[in-house]
């Protein structure tokens, strides 16, 4: 029974980790890297502070 376990823990291991490649790849070739590393609160945050100096 525990040789069964674990062999369906690996299973379910493998099948995580292709699951995140694809989504990996999927998100990667979908949003240029610009998008990736933007970050809308900090937009807004920027856009509503007003320093002078």
């Amino acid at each position: 029974m525990w040789v069964a376990l674990s062999y369906a823990c690996w299973g379910i291991s493998v099948v995580l980790a292709l699951w995140m490649l694809y989504d990996w790849f999927k998100v990667d070739t979908t949003y240029s890297e610009q998008v990736l590393t933007s970050s809308r609160e900090g937009e807004l945050e920027a856009a509503s502070e007003k320093h002078r100096i």
